[in-house]
């Protein structure tokens, strides 16, 4: 660096230790960098055993001062703990899931319902459940109507779980099955002639049969029976 005094020119060469007692009001940690290490497969015992032989474990030593207040804190995104490189690398860690925020719900959460597809019918759903449960009484009504084939598919559970619970007899079941089939008479007529009929049978207690399309919006139908 280089010095005017007068007409005169000197140049003064900086040490470090100058800069340092020039800098000495700015705090300066120093971090260790992390270290890795193997542990030698001749350093275990011949007494352990074959998994820990062949196992390699991974150890992390670093020291790491702490932060003053004053300096900003890293941003770890989201891992729950403060130092994220000890979090992944530590003994009783396995695989990255620990890092993330997990519901504890009994099960998994996923975003999407693969696999979960409810027939709509086109209607909202207090629409479609009275549709489905005047279906299901013309069906034990008449034994068997003509329908399209998505109504007919939609309402075969539901005429499943009525002859169930016929089949049940008890009088929990015959309540459940007065509120959802709309006649009476037909519920009652259903609990006495369902053992009879069916009382060998386990499920399967409709057939579809297609049919030809309808005429006007080409719509594929088909019969629907009781078996």
């Amino acid at each position: 660096m280089a010095c005017i005094s007068g007409s005169s020119t000197s140049i003064a060469t900086w040490s470090m230790s100058s800069l340092e007692s020039a800098l000495a009001s700015v705090p300066i940690h120093k971090t260790a960098t992390p270290s890795l290490h193997f542990s030698s497969m001749g350093s275990l015992s011949s007494s352990s055993s074959s998994s820990q032989r062949s196992r390699l474990r991974l150890r992390v030593s670093t020291t790491l001062c702490k932060p003053s207040s004053a300096s900003l804190q890293s941003f770890v995104g989201l891992a729950p703990s403060s130092n994220s490189l000890l979090s992944l690398f530590s003994q009783d860690s396995t695989s990255f899931e620990h890092s993330f925020a997990t519901i504890d719900n009994g099960g998994r959460f996923f975003a999407m319902r693969h696999g979960r597809k409810v027939p709509k019918l086109n209607r909202p759903p207090d629409q479609r459940r009275a549709l489905l449960r005047g279906l299901t009484t013309q069906l034990l009504k008449h034994g068997r109507i003509k329908t399209t084939r998505a109504r007919a598919s939609a309402m075969r559970k539901y005429v499943d779980k009525m002859i169930t619970l016929a089949k049940d007899g008890s009088l929990h079941k015959r309540r459940q099955a007065l509120g959802f089939i709309y006649e009476k008479q037909i519920v009652h007529a259903l609990f006495a002639e369902v053992p009879e009929r069916y009382g060998d049978r386990n499920g399967g207690y409709t057939r579809i049969i297609r049919t030809l399309p309808r005429r006007g919006d080409n719509a594929p139908m088909a019969y629907i029976e009781l078996v």
